[in-house]
């Protein structure tokens, strides 16, 4: 029950604001016709779950456009007895439910237009706001190449990177070989689940989640306890896994699988996508060699590709060893392009276009020097990020 200890210090009053705007959370997430698409519509509309089931029926056939059921259906706060039978248990399995609009959600998550309203959470909340990579692969990993690849990457990571969290699945295969490099790099992990907790699927490897959720990690899942299971969960729950980092790294991956469609989510999402190269015909690298050949993932061969592909390397506390090249001389156009770009702050495109007022054939040409030159980055969404 350590995750309630908290409330122990607020006044009466607060624990029962506390207590009441969380019931509304998770009702909001349990009344039916409400999906998780439709929760964020609302609470981009009304703000917080409390104002939604504040509003009257008709603001939320008007203002929201929402059917008159449904309206009905929030006005009789349908889903508030199940949220409260969901608040009991719990408490009674030491669960923590957070809702997106709590300081403690993962930002990264809540950018997402698909995002879980309320996360239930075992373990350090915090490791959901660490730096956070995702690792995933094939469940049929190769003892040989996949497994002890996730592992160097893992630990190299975990050397270079403070503050590192590895985030997966824990599946058999790459996803499980990630949380156990990262336990044994003395990393934290987080493994976001498709079953309620406090159970863990598979539960072979219900040793591994107890050791990361004791050693600074965390067990992460959207599904409530009365949420009735029948493996449909598995592809939804990969769309958390692709949107709690800055990028997805697939180590090993067939030509078809979870790992490619946790890679494609993390594009949309405009994430860093990464590859580790396979040997050509290798049916386990499949998937990987395709990503990198279509340009769908940067290639990665090392912990300081992934360091220098999220942009790490220009993060304070983080290092990957390697001395500064003397910068090249660059030519007016060159300089004057790089002044209009921000310090560290990526830029779009567009925005660049406009504020240097090059047209775009010039300030492509310009862009290609100064990224071989090492002085800017390219970044998903077509930004830019300059290096020097």
């Amino acid at each position: 029950m350590r995750f309630f200890a908290k409330i122990i210090t607020f006044t009466t009053r607060e624990c029962r604001f506390s207590k009441m705007c969380l019931v509304e959370d998770i009702a909001l997430t349990m009344t039916p016709g409400i999906g998780v698409k439709g929760a964020v519509y609302l609470l981009e509309l009304f703000g917080d779950a409390r104002r939604i089931f504040a509003a009257s029926a008709d603001e939320l056939t008007g203002r929201a456009r929402l059917a008159p059921e449904l309206a009905r259906n929030i006005c009789r706060r349908s889903g508030f007895a199940a949220a409260e039978r969901e608040l009991a248990y719990c408490a009674r399995h030491g669960i923590r439910a957070i809702a997106s609009t709590d300081p403690a959600y993962p930002p990264l998550l809540r950018e997402t237009p698909d995002y879980p309203h309320v996360l239930y959470v075992t373990g350090d909340a915090d490791a959901l706001r660490a730096r956070c990579v995702s690792v995933v692969g094939t469940r049929s990993a190769t003892a040989n190449y996949g497994i002890p690849t996730c592992n160097r990457l893992v630990v190299g990571l975990a050397e270079r990177v403070p503050e590192l969290c590895v985030v997966s699945g824990l599946a058999f295969g790459i996803d499980v070989a990630a949380h156990r490099a990262a336990l044994a790099a003395g990393a934290r992990s987080v493994a976001v689940l498709a079953n309620p907790l406090p159970g863990v699927t598979p539960v072979e490897h219900l040793g591994v989640a107890r050791d990361m959720a004791e050693h600074g990690g965390a067990l992460v899942t959207e599904l409530h306890s009365q949420v009735k299971q029948n493996g449909r969960f598995y592809l939804a729950r990969n769309r958390i896994i692709a949107a709690l980092s800055e990028g997805t790294v697939v180590v090993e991956s067939k030509f078809a699988g979870g790992a490619l469609v946790t890679a494609s989510l993390a594009d949309g999402y405009d994430r860093t996508v990464m590859a580790v190269p396979g040997r050509v015909g290798d049916a386990a690298s499949a998937g990987t060699n395709h990503l990198i050949r279509t340009q769908k993932a940067r290639m990665v061969r090392s912990a300081g590709d992934i360091i220098e592909e999220l942009g790490w390397d220009r993060v304070p506390g983080a290092t990957i060893g390697r001395p500064m090249r003397e910068a090249p001389a660059f030519t007016a156009d060159e300089e004057r392009l790089l002044a209009c770009m921000p310090q560290t702050d990526p830029i779009a495109l567009e925005t660049l276009r406009e504020r240097c007022g090059a047209d775009a054939g010039a300030l492509a040409t310009l862009l290609i020097g100064l990224e071989l030159a090492g002085a800017v980055r390219q970044l998903p969404g077509n930004r830019y990020v300059k290096l020097r």
